[in-house]
């Protein structure tokens, strides 16, 4: 895929279905969640909308950024590059995932649209001065940092102990749980997901080959665990099942 040049303060576009914030799919989960009318107000005067394309470099390691912003839908992947020219995948942005640190004035990964995405961006100096003043702010995105911190522990389980077929599963567990909103208590719950990297990407993400990463997934589509339609597109007709296959139990699908 060919990698386009990274957008700019001046290359903004604005979609012209912008959702208000009472209607926007992430309020209850993205950086905002805790936020009063009179908090909305005054994040409205820092906020705009940003819509990236596939393959759009959002964030350049190392590089100056003057945003932050919630990821409103779309995926997108974070990279990092070595001296050497070596890079790795270290993460991903998902719906209401939060994009940039306050107070570091640098990206520290390169930020990569994966699908199409819209971004609910803050300008980073302002948010800064509301996020000092405002401890709803301030408690959710801690919250969110103590969440990503568990995440990151988790997935050191998956790629130190997980066998090649519990990490494919692991992996679409992730997924469900962040796009689906279905009752995942419920034996025999159904769901339908799209795969937000090609094949290659999850090999790498995954620390696979990208022959492993196809076996694995036509061996769960074989086995009645998840169906195909397409490339991208999954059925999971068992959400229980793929998960005993994650290696993970009921009480984390609540999470």
């Amino acid at each position: 895929m060919q990698v386009k040049a990274p957008i700019f303060a001046g290359q903004v576009r604005y979609p012209d279905d912008l959702p208000s914030c009472d209607q926007c799919p992430i309020r209850d989960r993205a950086i905002c969640a805790h936020c009063e009318a009179d908090d909305l107000t005054r994040l409205e005067a820092t906020k705009y909308y940003r819509r990236c394309e596939a393959g759009q470099v959002i964030a350049l390691m190392g590089e100056p950024m003057d945003f932050v912003a919630s990821v409103v839908d779309g995926v997108a992947s974070l990279t990092q590059t070595l001296e050497d020219g070596r890079t790795q995948m270290v993460g991903l942005l998902l719906p209401s995932d939060f994009l940039g640190r306050p107070g570091r004035d640098c990206a520290g990964y390169t930020v990569t649209a994966a699908t199409s995405m819209q971004l609910c961006c803050f300008r980073r100096k302002p948010f800064e001065v509301m996020l000092a003043c405002n401890p709803r702010l301030t408690t959710r995105l801690l919250e969110m940092t103590l969440d990503e911190l568990d995440a990151a522990r988790e997935w050191m389980l998956l790629l130190g102990r997980k066998t090649a077929r519990e990490k494919i599963a692991s992996f679409l567990v992730i997924l469900a749980r962040r796009g689906a909103a279905v009752n995942f208590a419920r034996p025999g719950q159904s769901l339908s997901l799209s795969l937000p990297l090609t094949r290659e990407a999850m090999a790498d993400y995954l620390g696979l080959t990208l022959e492993t990463v196809s076996r694995q997934i036509s061996a769960l589509r074989r086995d009645g665990v998840i169906r195909l339609s397409g490339n991208r597109d999954v059925d999971v007709p068992d959400y229980a099942r793929l998960l005993a296959e994650s290696g993970g139990d009921r009480d984390s699908a609540r999470a």
